[in-house]
């Protein structure tokens, strides 16, 4: 495709694979991607999209869903801010890493609970990521 279109290679069986299998597949249809070696099959048949607007420096996005998909996550960039934290002698300041996330869900399908619990989850996950992990 020439430069500048979209286009939203689909990682097969995602709810069975682990992070590294993930990251191993997205990096493979990157580079096919890339290269112009991008199969009909792995084009379609997505039902989800996760969108890094933060690449571009921006700070958050509001995702359009991509029909027939269900969903899509909007991640923005990662920036350090002031927090206020719990700390041993009452309420502090410190500097933490922040990110934006935004998820737009079609509600024929997804109820707002739901889609609102889903994006909490994704959250927590994040917040526990451990920065030093090796893939």
């Amino acid at each position: 495709l020439p430069s500048g279109n979209l286009i939203v290679p689909v990682v097969k069986n995602a709810n069975e694979k682990n992070l590294a299998e993930l990251a191993a597949d997205v990096n493979r249809l990157a580079e096919n991607s890339r290269n112009n070696k991008l199969k009909p099959d792995e084009v379609q048949g997505s039902t989800f999209t996760i969108s890094n607007v933060g690449t571009f420096g921006s700070l958050m996005g509001t995702p359009i869903i991509n029909q027939p998909e269900v969903a899509i996550l909007a991640l923005g960039i990662i920036k350090k801010r002031p927090e206020v934290i719990s700390g041993k002698d009452g309420d502090e300041i410190a500097i933490r890493s922040m990110m934006y996330l935004s998820l737009s869900f079609d509600h024929r399908v997804v109820d707002g609970f739901l889609g609102g619990s889903f994006l909490r989850k994704v959250g927590d996950y994040l917040e526990q990521f451990d920065t030093n992990t090796t893939f």
